[in-house]
């Protein structure tokens, strides 16, 4: 399924909330928690890797891998995990007047005061 705009940067920002990864951890991690979902781009998850870690809200180091191989491992910094809470927050409630709106047996003539 396709990602919703806006929902990658978050996404992200939750991967790695608790500890550095890559990014292919972090695309698998959303695949599995997603149950298989939503999949990311290669592409828009580096991307997204790199505005996110210009705005300060994620920093990288080189680091290896389980396999042995390198690669760069992000983190969240201070800002990010602000904008991680901030953001879950405003999903909560938009995810909930959605599923409220999608679920309302009314229609538009039918609004009452």
């Amino acid at each position: 399924m396709e990602l919703v705009k806006g929902t990658l940067d978050v996404l992200i920002l939750k991967a790695v909330s608790r500890v550095p990864a890559h990014g292919y951890d972090i695309s698998r991690w959303i695949d599995q928690q997603s149950g298989g979902v939503l999949q990311v781009d290669e592409g828009a998850l580096y991307q997204a890797l790199r505005r996110l870690e210009m705005r300060g809200l994620l920093r990288s180091q080189w680091g290896v891998t389980h396999t042995n191989r390198e690669a760069k491992f992000y983190e969240l910094t201070v800002e990010g995990r602000d904008e991680l809470e901030q953001r879950a927050r405003m999903w909560d409630t938009y995810t909930a007047a959605m599923a409220k709106v999608l679920r309302s047996p009314g229609s538009p003539g039918e609004v009452s005061a």
